[in-house]
């Protein structure tokens, strides 16, 4: 067997948790000017809880002193870094927010299982990149457009249609993510999905999913992961 060049470049040592952590709160500190105060807050909030408690309900105990002023630490030690997973997110979604693709990103990371989606869209305006995409989840179908409301909207209608035709009986919810006012911020996104009222069950959601992704396959040419959607050819007539 051939011996290893020594003299061949070694692969980057990936940063250590540590690291990984103080770059995140680098990151979200200089895009997020209150995050250290939040993270100082939930620091001091936990420990001084367990100094009053250790101090009021311990009665003279040393080891109760020790349980909660510990538990004090713990918290102390767990919240700002809670605290600082969430605001990093924000400043993550803040800093994709109106790219191609940052609703399929969203519904990728932040929807609970409750929910079936894809990251991909549904349909898409080759000219504009405007695009459509569907989660299925208890409250129904919901159909995100991804850019200004006044191109999308017809997309979403032409959608709609679509669905109703394949699950007539499921409700059909819109949500527009884009540069208008009274549209919903990225950030938002999940969150305004979970608030509509639960209509669907657990093997309902699956079913509809099942249905919709199996009917839509067969009439409709996919767009291939990782392809950009402004390069892809219509194939050549046989």
């Amino acid at each position: 067997m051939a011996r290893r060049d020594s003299s061949s470049p070694k692969a980057p040592k990936e940063p250590g948790r540590i690291k990984q952590m103080w770059q995140v709160f680098q990151m979200t500190r200089r895009m997020d000017k209150a995050a250290p105060w939040w993270m100082l807050l939930w620091f001091l909030l936990p420990l001084t809880a367990g100094i009053v408690l250790a101090i009021v309900i311990a009665g003279g105990s040393i080891l109760g002193m020790v349980l909660y002023i510990i538990a004090g630490v713990m918290g102390g030690i767990l919240g700002p870094l809670v605290v600082l997973g969430r605001r990093a997110e924000k400043v993550a979604y803040r800093q994709i927010s109106g790219q191609p693709g940052a609703v399929g990103a969203v519904l990728r990371s932040s929807l609970r299982r409750a929910w079936q989606s894809s990251e991909m869209p549904v349909a898409m305006s080759p000219k504009s990149q405007d695009a459509v995409y569907r989660a299925v989840g208890k409250p129904g179908v919901m159909l995100i457009g991804e850019g200004p409301k006044s191109r999308t909207k017809r997309m979403l209608e032409d959608e709609r249609r679509n669905v109703n035709r394949i699950v007539p009986n499921v409700p059909v919810h819109f949500v527009y993510v884009g540069p208008d006012e009274d549209s919903t911020k990225l950030e938002n996104l999940a969150k305004t999905l979970n608030k509509n009222k639960k209509v669907l069950t657990k093997a309902e959601v699956l079913a509809v999913n099942n249905r919709l992704t199996s009917l839509s396959r067969s009439s409709t040419l996919p767009i291939p992961k990782g392809i950009d959607p402004m390069k892809v050819r219509a194939p050549k007539p046989r």
